[in-house]
């Protein structure tokens, strides 16, 4: 079959990929950038690739004319707390008018369990694309999920912060909350398995794993699991604002996810039926073993996506591109070179910067300066990376976004994310006589800006020549 898979950069979307090419399939994959494709290139080379903003697009590209089946596989929930569910609407409509323009006859939509009538915003916002969706002209067919586990799965993620980081935990009523949580693999399984299959047509699934479970129980669980001693005391007096802020300085996540989902997390959501379990005949994994999976797949550097690598920031939404050609006008600069040996060694150590590797020199200070961002409302160092020697166009590093990472070109080019006055690169690159280029661009914002900047000088002096000299020489810094 001839399938398109929308949202094919998402955390879904690349665990889905490769199955999909594994049966056979010819996948077209729509992304807001191609840049930000971060796919190997073996499947590159297995797929087309087609720009398309839902949020603006509505005609249908000539690519995408003779599909079979499409997934929708787009959410919005990261990016805003406001009118996360307008954008979801709006993609939706103009999807199924693209779509009346094509030969698609089923469409694949991954959404929450609705089980409540009390639903919050982010549940509320699924229901309504949902019933968007069964107003095109195609068979629909719905799976509805509750908390998925995997490797970079935020879920996992937030719940493994939460669990490594706070052996005494006080916590909200929320805590409290039933979920039936799904392994990644499972909700795989049900998405390959649900393709052309006319008995699930025009069909709304619940989907969850063999375990129903509070958010409490997960944590205690994930301990156990990882032999952490983990001690958890409910209070009724946190508000959600409260329970907002401490989600969000705890864990990875951003404050306005963090607000949406302390949102979700006071319903309750539990599988109703077990109909397309019996349909399709899949074996649930238990949440125990979800996790035990999950660590194989870190253990042995094969997450494949992560839920932090999704846009956090609106400027890159369409235009990636632009901010690749670091402006030469109005900028604050720090460049160092150095004359390096092995140029392969030296493109290894750029290639693992940031995440466990750290940044070379002065790592107490780079931490200092992640706490500092996370107190006014950025994203801090938590996010980490996704691989520990991989980097594509588009990865989250840290605080940095991977704009440009091209090892035939010896270049690795990062965006600042962190809150700053102003717009800042990071360039690492190797000319043809092997010298090491390190450059750090500022683009200033008014005379806070530039005061910014001067403030921040000394230690920049110490920690990028420290980087560097790391960087070019290994741990001893010094040239042989």
């Amino acid at each position: 079959m001839r399938i398109l898979l929308t949202g094919a950069n998402g955390y879904i979307g690349m665990r889905l990929l490769p199955q999909l090419l594994e049966q056979g399939h010819d996948v077209v994959c729509a992304v807001r950038n191609k840049h930000r494709f971060t796919s190997n290139e073996e499947l590159r080379e297995k797929v087309e690739i087609v720009e398309i903003d839902y949020l603006e697009d509505s005609k249908a590209p000539e690519a995408i004319k003779n599909i079979d089946a499409a997934y929708y596989l787009i959410h919005s929930m990261t990016g805003s707390t406001d009118d996360f569910d307008k954008q979801e609407a709006q993609a939706a409509t103009n999807f199924n008018t693209m779509m009346a323009e094509t030969s698609v006859e089923q469409v694949i939509y991954l959404s929450g369990i609705i089980n409540e009538e009390e639903l919050s915003k982010h549940l509320k916002s699924r229901k309504a694309v949902e019933e968007i969706l069964y107003k095109g002209e195609f068979n629909v067919t719905v799976l509805r999920a509750a908390i998925i586990v995997g490797s970079g799965s935020s879920s996992f993620e937030i719940i493994r912060d939460l669990c490594e980081k706070l052996p005494v935990m006080v916590t909200p009523k929320w805590v409290d909350t039933r979920i039936q949580p799904i392994a990644i693999r499972n909700v795989i399984q049900y998405l390959i398995r649900v393709i052309g299959c006319e008995d699930c047509y025009n069909e709304s699934y619940d989907i969850g794993g063999p375990d129903i479970l509070t958010y409490k129980e997960m944590m205690l669980q994930y301990a156990e699991v990882r032999k952490l001693k983990l001690w958890i005391f409910r209070v009724p007096i946190m508000s959600p604002k409260l329970s907002s802020y401490w989600l969000y300085f705890v864990t990875s996540t951003s404050y306005k996810l963090a607000q949406n989902l302390v949102d979700s997390m006071s319903v309750e959501v539990i599988t109703k039926d077990t109909r397309l379990q019996e349909l399709l005949n899949v074996d649930l994994i238990p949440y125990k073993e979800a996790i035990r999976m999950a660590f194989y797949k870190i253990e042995q550097n094969e997450v494949i996506s992560s839920w932090k690598d999704s846009m956090s920031s609106g400027r890159f939404r369409r235009e990636l591109n632009k901010y690749i050609q670091i402006p030469k006008y109005g900028c604050m600069l720090d460049k160092k070179s150095k004359e390096i040996g092995d140029t392969e060694e030296v493109l290894e150590r750029v290639w693992a910067i940031g995440g466990l590797t750290g940044w070379y020199y002065g790592n107490w200070l780079w931490k200092i300066r992640g706490y500092l961002d996370k107190l006014v409302g950025g994203v801090g160092l938590r996010r980490g990376r996704t691989h520990a020697t991989k980097l594509h166009a588009g990865d989250s590093l840290d605080f940095w976004r991977v704009l440009l990472a091209d090892k035939e070109e010896k270049r690795l080019l990062l965006f600042a994310e962190m809150k700053v006055p102003g717009e800042a690169w990071l360039e690492f690159k190797i000319d043809e006589n092997n010298v090491l280029h390190q450059n750090a661009t500022f683009r200033p914002k008014g005379l806070l800006g530039r005061a910014y900047w001067y403030a921040m000088y000394p230690f920049h002096f110490f920690i990028f020549e420290g980087m560097i000299n790391k960087i070019a020489y290994g741990p001893s810094g010094k040239k042989s």
